[in-house]
């Protein structure tokens, strides 16, 4: 968690470029990203160049040439305003794009990095003050892109809006990734829950990077993220070097139109937030997802395309609108007959419809399904979520009421023989719903179809009786409005 000195002068970097003529947050978070890997690619080398001093040999893959030198952010970070603008407009951006790199990720999206910082003084303002911000230790660098990434207040665009973290910690400690988990983002944007599913897997497995077989695969195989926006691609590597995976695979993909076959059966955990942006023609769709459900909706179609990219016993928590819930479409029955009787449906978590606010008031739910391409749904179960420790408006300020420590523990004694999730009676705020029941509903998998609601009887007064009072008040209303008249005449 990083301090509030620290959130101070991140403010003041966003206040610079604001008031320095760059309003716009995704361009603000772009430019501080390309700053960021320069002062990496600066850390780096000089790493590089005590390690050859110890050893007395030579750097190892230099990343900057003898005659590149002026390059370096320990250089540059020195000049006069006008002179630092000029070269890293004309000689810092233009290696950055033919960077072969680190060899990491990030370096290949590098290769359109746009230096949009207008004025000489704001380049040297913001490099002043980034350089002031300590960057040794992994935890605080990773907070503080978070920090930077939660004032992406301009998404929503193309039904694109950032995960509340706290959610993705819920979905992420729900189906709790272990070291040997290959895990997808078919649509990661920033890259949130790739990051918090890394932080988890530290977390829970510490011995991980004692072991060398599965530091390398945790740094180089475990994580990968699709999307077909080239500044997500930049901001989502950068957010995953930012906590300190080495080479995670992010890579361009347009997920719902190419061919699924590359990946197919590939991966055993999908984590994921798909765009809901409404209809695509079927001849940009991949012909395969068509396969498994005729539609143009976005929604349904990535559910498809998680279907395809998961390993046989690979599961999935996905966010999808509360349409494709009861959806009466022939492809959402298909898409839901599809998850409970040819694969295992494990719960359906819904979410307070304030909780994507202020981007947007959808509601939405949370869908756990495991690919076993046989069936296996016995029992779904269901929880409403009513509170999220937020308000639900658009200020989304911190409240008291909070149901996702209660949603984890009982999620976690559902795998137990006598778990009291079993007893729930349909009044409570969690049960489970035999498929028989869902079979029944023709698939409806929205919670209030199976929520038993309890009326209360209450005893109201009969209505002669009110109207009765009603005729005494307004006779003491004219008497005491004649009395008035008669002192003022």
């Amino acid at each position: 968690m990083i301090t509030g000195e620290l959130k101070g002068k991140i403010g003041r970097i966003w206040d610079s470029f604001w008031t320095g003529g760059i309003s716009n947050p995704l361009e603000v978070i772009e430019q501080i990203t390309y700053l960021l890997f320069l002062r990496r690619l600066d850390d780096l080398q000089t790493l590089a160049e005590q390690k050859a001093q110890l050893t007395g040999s030579g750097v190892v893959n230099p990343i900057f040439l003898p005659g590149q030198q002026q390059l370096r952010w320990s250089h540059f970070k020195n000049l006069e305003p006008a002179v630092m603008h000029h070269l890293v407009g004309d000689q810092v951006f233009p290696f950055l794009r033919g960077l072969g790199g680190d060899g990491s990720t990030f370096s290949e999206h590098m290769k359109d990095a746009r230096f949009t910082i207008p004025t000489a003084a704001l380049l040297s303002k913001v490099v002043d003050q980034l350089d002031g911000i300590p960057m040794t230790d992994r935890d605080t660098n990773g907070d503080l892109y978070e920090y930077l990434l939660s004032k992406l207040a301009s998404a929503g665009v193309n039904g694109q809006f950032r995960t509340p973290r706290h959610i993705i910690e819920l979905m992420v400690s729900m189906t709790d990734p272990k070291p040997a988990d290959e895990i997808c983002d078919p649509a990661c944007g920033t890259a949130g829950f790739l990051v918090v599913a890394s932080e988890h897997v530290r977390k829970q497995h510490p011995a991980l990077m004692t072991d060398a077989a599965q530091r390398k695969h945790f740094h180089h195989s475990m994580f990968h993220g699709f999307d077909f926006d080239s500044v997500m691609l930049r901001i989502g590597s950068m957010n995953m070097l930012m906590h300190g995976i080495e080479n995670p695979d992010i890579s361009y993909r347009d997920s719902l139109s190419e061919s699924v076959a590359a990946n197919a059966q590939r991966y055993s955990l999908i984590l994921a937030n798909p765009p809901f942006a409404g209809s695509l023609d079927y001849e940009a769709t991949s012909k395969e997802l068509q396969q498994t459900v005729r539609t143009k909706k976005t929604e349904l179609l990535f559910i498809a395309l998680f279907l395809k990219l998961l390993k046989p016993g690979g599961r999935a928590a996905v966010i999808v609108p509360d349409g494709v819930l009861f959806g009466s479409s022939k492809a959402h029955k298909e898409l839901r007959r599809i998850l409970v009787e040819e694969q295992k449906l494990d719960a359906v978590v819904k979410l307070p419809s304030g909780v994507f606010r202020p981007y947007a008031g959808v509601s939405t739910a949370i869908l756990f399904f495991t690919k076993t391409d046989s069936g296996g749904t016995d029992d779904v179960w269901f929880y409403d979520v009513r509170a999220d420790g937020f308000s639900l408006d658009d200020k989304r300020n911190p409240v008291a009421d909070n149901d996702l420590s209660d949603v984890l523990a009982r999620w976690s004694t559902l795998a137990q023989p006598d778990s009291p999730e079993q007893q729930r009676a349909r009044t409570e705020q969690s049960f489970t719903v035999p498929k028989a029941d869902i079979v029944a509903q023709g698939y409806d998998l929205s919670l209030n179809r199976y929520k038993e609601v309890v009326h209360d009887d209450t005893e109201l007064r009969p209505p002669l009786e009110i109207i009765a009072d009603i005729e005494k008040l307004e006779g003491e209303i004219a008497q005491e409005t004649a009395e008035l008249k008669a002192m003022l005449s």
